[in-house]
């Protein structure tokens, strides 16, 4: 990885973390004061290194920033006064772990449709009656990130 590729990368973050929003290749290059094109090329390579997950059919928009999602889930995650959305319940935990702040997570069951809240504290999930499933296994996990 190139010194400008973790430069766009530690610029997503910033981004993300402030916002809750993920940033386009557009308004990284303007952060960064750079072109455009040369922005969308360090995705490539983030992508090429499974760091960011592109949007299909869109190679200038982030879909996910692990633990982050550049789209609307069913895993909100409110840390201080942000809210960001999560891929699945792991990435929430990631969330607060990458923020290093207290977390809310608002969720649901995906079978009842029962709202579910789980809570992170000083660093600490707090332990809470619930069962995580994951329908693919990690080892196949990036063979559709985003069905995942």
């Amino acid at each position: 990885m190139t010194d400008f590729d973790t430069t766009v990368k530690l610029t997503i973050y910033e981004a993300v973390a402030a916002s809750g929003r993920l940033p386009d290749a557009a308004g990284v290059a303007r952060q960064l004061d750079v072109a455009e094109a040369d922005v969308r090329a360090a995705f490539a390579r983030l992508r090429e290194r499974r760091l960011l997950v592109l949007e299909p059919g869109n190679p200038a928009r982030i879909r996910m920033a692990p633990p982050f999602s550049g789209v609307p889930t069913l895993f909100r995650v409110r840390a201080g006064s942000v809210d960001y959305d999560a891929n699945c319940v792991w990435d929430a935990y990631g969330v607060a772990a990458a923020l290093r702040a207290d977390a809310d997570i608002d969720s649901q069951d995906a079978h009842t449709g029962e709202p579910l809240r789980l809570l992170v504290r000083d660093g600490r999930p707090i332990p809470a009656a619930a069962v995580a499933h994951f329908a693919v296994p990690a080892a196949h996990w990036w063979d559709d990130i985003i069905f995942t």
